[in-house]
């Protein structure tokens, strides 16, 4: 037990981990930055809260308009330019109304739901509608912690940023089925969906009571004991290899089963109708991507260098074996690869970036980008679904490898940073065998519970509204059918 809580009550992040990080939870007015003095110490002088940094809080909100860069327009293009040019509109008002109704969801159940303390699979009422965040009365806002002892930063800083990791991975799911679902199906799932997967995941993962919990052993314990599921065994992912790309990938899986394959899928060309949307939207992905991954680090410094440098480097190294794997087995090099090379890059570093050093994450991005490539060829053929813009191949398959190889590149013999001991403040090492079997946990749990509750969402959807548009306006185009428009009058 004791070797136990040295681990994992003691958990991370020298180099982040996403992690929400309250500073109190059991209590939230505890968090609002005002000035009180300890029951039993009345006449003591009061202790004041903590400051935020202005330059961690200028930080993340430059990396919180990064991400949301990411979905719009960035992802949005990316999936755009795939897709036939009679569904165009379609793809991007997809992507473009998810991101609103989650953004308005996660300030009214999501956030509490996923970041106040409740049990080890799901969180609290504690924040509904983002209440006991701002006290009009002295216009104080309330803090959350980062993974520096008393470092802080404002609340709606967090707020805001955790809001765009929801907004963009219920998104993703978007592309496996995409050209033809019911637009009102689309919504619903939607919604469904992130309640019911995303916000335990993200909560299972990222949740714990913060740095200052960990005063001694037995605080740890304590602390650990109101952590989420996975986040207590000691899963490490420091931008969501779990929570956003696993999570969204296998649920576009099961949607692709469940829906069906488009009308002439195999018989009738479905190539990308403009690949210089999808370039675009991989640029903005790329660029968007230094956000959501340095960002992670709650803090401007050392670790969020580090995941932006890993970002950067592994990213390139998989364009480059993606390229290489394709020129060498199609004959030649297409800019549809690079683009797929990127993202699998960026999906596979996510988990690790702040975890492991620039060794690790070269490797991790070098092995990205040839696995996703089978991930979208040799793969996706054998599992037989429509999977139309390859999700679970770059998003599953990138994930999953980056999550357990984050596992292997974390410890100190490997290049990477190991963990803090937050009791003894010191910087502990981490096994290979051991933490890649707690990844493993986290892969799994993510897939067993986001597959399940996707299947249950689909089948709800279907049995109320109908998951698929009439095969006639599959075939005229989702563009005019179910928004009235054309992308292009020419």
């Amino acid at each position: 037990m004791k070797k136990f809580i040295a681990l994992f009550a003691l958990l991370a992040v020298l180099c982040g981990s996403s992690a929400p990080a309250f500073a109190e939870d059991a209590a939230p007015a505890a968090a609002v930055a005002t000035t009180e003095a300890a029951p039993a110490a009345e006449a003591a002088a009061p202790v004041a809260a903590p400051v935020p940094n202005k330059g961690d809080t200028s930080f993340m909100l430059i990396v919180t308009v990064l991400v949301i860069m990411m979905s719009i327009p960035g992802l949005a293009l990316f999936y755009g330019g795939l897709v036939r040019s009679k569904n165009m509109l379609s793809i991007l008002m997809q992507v473009f109304s998810i991101f609103a109704l989650i953004s308005v969801l996660w300030a009214i159940y999501g956030y509490s739901l996923a970041f106040t303390t409740g049990n080890a699979f799901i969180g609290g009422f504690d924040r509904l509608f983002l209440k006991g965040i701002f006290d009009p009365v002295s216009g104080a806002v309330a803090n959350a912690a980062t993974f520096s002892k008393g470092v802080y930063i404002p609340e709606f800083a967090f707020v805001a940023f955790q809001a765009t990791f929801a907004a963009i991975t219920v998104a993703l799911v978007v592309g496996a089925f995409a050209e033809r679902m019911k637009f009102s199906a689309v919504m619903l799932f939607s919604a469904l969906w992130f309640t019911f997967a995303y916000l335990p995941i993200a909560h299972m993962v990222w949740f714990w009571a913060g740095p200052d919990a960990y005063t001694d052993a037995a605080a740890a314990e304590a602390a650990t004991a109101t952590a989420g599921w996975l986040f207590a065994k000691g899963a490490l992912d420091f931008a969501g290899g779990t929570v956003v790309h696993i999570n969204a990938a296998i649920a576009g899986l099961v949607g692709a089963f469940l829906i069906g394959k488009r009308v002439g899928y195999g018989k009738e060309a479905m190539a990308p109708h403009n690949l210089v949307m999808t370039m675009i939207g991989a640029s903005l992905l790329w660029v968007g991507w230094f956000g959501f991954n340095a960002g992670s680090a709650l803090e401007a410094g050392g670790t969020a260098t580090l995941a932006f440098a890993n970002t950067l480097i592994a990213t390139a190294a998989a364009v480059l074996t993606w390229m290489g794997a394709e020129w060498m087995l199609k004959g030649k090099p297409s800019l549809l690869g690079a683009a797929s090379g990127a993202v699998a890059g960026l999906v596979a570093i996510t988990p690790a970036c702040g975890w492991v050093g620039i060794g690790g994450g070269l490797i991790i991005g070098a092995l990205a980008g040839v696995v996703c490539f089978w991930g979208v060829t040799g793969l996706k053929k054998l599992l037989g679904a429509d999977d139309a813009l390859d999700v679970f191949g770059i998003h599953g398959i990138g994930g999953i490898l980056g999550a357990l190889l984050t596992g292997v590149f974390n410890t100190w013999s490997m290049g990477g940073t190991g963990i803090i001991d937050y009791v003894n403040n010191t910087i502990v090492d981490t096994t290979i065998s051991g933490q890649v079997w707690i990844q493993a946990q986290a892969v799994l749990t993510t897939l067993v519970w986001s597959g399940v509750v996707a299947f249950v969402c689909y089948k709800i959807v279907d049995l109320t509204i109908g998951l698929r548009v009439a095969e006639d306006a599959e075939r005229e185009g989702l563009d005019t059918t179910s928004h009235g428009e054309k992308a292009y009058n020419l």
